[in-house]
């Protein structure tokens, strides 16, 4: 695919598509906050992740909540990216932190869909970029996309690393999986993703400086911070992974998430309680996670892509803490949606168009009932 093909003008489509489903989404949370008597702003800038990212940015590391129970928790266990990213914006305009995590979302969000775009273009065409970007704007968690999270910046990050995996651009590559690295710790997906590229290619017969250049700059963002905080805290390799501790998260294999999902099935009252089919949904949840994956793969995907994917699902879906977040963990595998937007792309527009308005409503239903009751953890 020729540079000029990633021009702004090819990807309008995918980008309006996006904007609309946000759009509408906040419109409906603004108007369930309205009868609810809550704040949008507030739900979206300054409750649950956003307000710690908000309080890094404002006062640095080293805050702190001590539970009743003795566990620390710890805004070491936020990636410095967003809370630098905030602190710019907030300098440059005079708005809030938490304000400030808004617009960088808002920019991000865009980044992110003209990266699934270019990634879904360059294997599958310029229709199916569109649709791929538009099944990631009406995931039931879309509204995560509009928060001051970091989810939004992180795909962003990785969609354009993946794509100069897939293009050799080695720097550009190394770059972005290094911010992706400042960003989550799922940042080790990317890394793993650029590196296997770069195998990929060595195999090939291909030898170059960038390419070296690429695979060594690409860890430096998760490791500098990693390091950082383990001779911050005087934990060492294994500081960081104390603080999540302190949070409650860590790796199992999904042995805890198992007996969480055990335990709604098993839940007083009939089988159609409400315990019940929680248990039943996220088994069916899981099933289609797996399901799109194993799709991913008969449909040969590239290797990075099938590598990226793999280890956010992995660590979505087998970390032991916090159960109700996996959905939005799991916002940037989006390669598991490029078997389904190449699927769609055989439609007729308006059906899909139509399936897709359905999808962008219920999303934007959902998302609003969301934050206006236990929303993300």
């Amino acid at each position: 695919m020729p540079v000029e093909d990633l021009g702004f003008r090819r990807a309008a489509p995918a980008l309006a598509v996006f904007a609309a489903v946000r759009v509408l989404a906040l419109t409906v949370l603004a108007g369930w906050s309205a009868a609810a008597g809550s704040s949008p702003h507030t739900l979206l800038s300054a409750r649950w992740d956003s307000l710690w990212y908000a309080r890094t940015a404002a006062g640095g590391y080293g805050y702190e909540v001590v539970l009743p129970n003795g566990d620390v928790h710890s805004n070491l266990a936020f990636f410095p990216l967003l809370p630098w990213l905030e602190r710019l914006v907030s300098a440059a305009t005079g708005l809030s932190y938490g304000s400030s995590g808004l617009v960088v979302s808002a920019f991000a969000g865009l980044a992110a869909a003209w990266g699934i775009f270019a990634v879904a273009d360059l294997l599958h065409g310029r229709r199916a970029g569109v649709l791929a970007v538009a099944l990631w704007a009406v995931l039931p968690v879309g509204i995560v996309q509009s928060m001051a999270y970091s989810e939004a910046l992180f795909t962003a990050l990785a969609a354009w690393a993946l794509y100069g995996a897939l293009r050799g651009r080695w720097l550009t590559a190394g770059l972005l999986a290094a911010g992706a690295g400042l960003t989550r710790p799922v940042g080790a997906a990317v890394v793993a993703a650029v590196w296997v590229a770069v195998a990929l290619a060595w195999r090939r017969g291909e030898r170059s400086w960038r390419m070296a250049a690429g695979a060594a700059l690409a860890p430096l963002g998760a490791a500098a911070y990693v390091l950082w905080v383990g001779a911050r805290t005087g934990g060492g390799l294994f500081g960081y992974l104390d603080v999540q501790a302190g949070w409650g998260n860590g790796f199992d294999g999904g042995w805890a998430f198992a007996r969480f999902v055990g335990a709604k099935l098993a839940s007083p009252g009939s089988p159609a309680s409400a315990g019940f089919a929680a248990g039943a949904g996220l088994i069916a949840g899981v099933a289609l996670v797996l399901w799109l994956y194993a799709r991913c793969v008969r449909q040969r995907q590239p290797v990075p892509l099938l590598v990226y994917a793999g280890i956010v699902v992995a660590l979505a879906l087998c970390a032991s803490g916090y159960f109700g977040s996996k959905p939005r963990l799991l916002l940037p595998a989006f390669p598991l949606l490029l078997p389904v937007a190449v699927a769609l792309a055989r439609w007729r527009t308006r059906w899909a168009a139509l399936v897709l308005g359905a999808a962008a409503l219920a999303s934007a239903v959902y998302g609003a009932f969301w934050l206006n009751g236990s929303g993300p953890p």
